[in-house]
């Protein structure tokens, strides 16, 4: 293989990554397809909390506190992974005589820890209802803009 060729091919090979890498990591990367993923089946829709409980469910924000802080649903409760055990004793009651279905979200569609604050609140607390919002506090914001 000529010189040329190779450092074109390594030349391609590099900004494929790069491309990659920026689409995995974007905060406001587009989708690859445009047909939208199924909810899978610990997830809910905007759409889905409108029409069932029109809004009126449990919100539980699993981003880090200066996301919170810049802003959140209201009326939501900061339950994240790095102060999960403390934030939980604080919400304690409030948890335990909540009857609304829980919705936690974080700060995307591929933001995985919502799903892990849930899994720990289910394991620690008799939730029945309670979901993962799809593409989370984005898509929270789309609506109520």
């Amino acid at each position: 293989m000529s010189s040329a060729i190779r450092q074109a091919v390594i030349l391609v090979l590099f900004a494929a990554a790069a491309a990659w890498a920026t689409h995995a990591w974007h905060p406001r990367a587009p989708a690859l397809y445009l047909v939208e993923e199924p909810l899978r089946d610990d997830e809910i829709s905007m759409q889905a909390i409108q029409e069932r409980w029109q809004g009126k469910v449990l919100w539980i924000d699993a981003r880090i506190q200066e996301q919170y802080d810049a802003g959140h649903v209201p009326g939501a409760l900061l339950l994240n992974e790095q102060g999960f055990e403390q934030q939980l004793f604080n919400y304690l009651d409030a948890l335990q005589t909540n009857t609304k279905p829980v919705v936690v979200y974080c700060s995307a569609a591929k933001c995985d820890a919502s799903r892990k604050v849930l899994e720990r609140l289910k394991q620690t607390l008799p939730i029945e209802k309670a979901f993962v919002l799809k593409g989370g506090w984005k898509a929270w914001e789309s609506v109520n803009k």
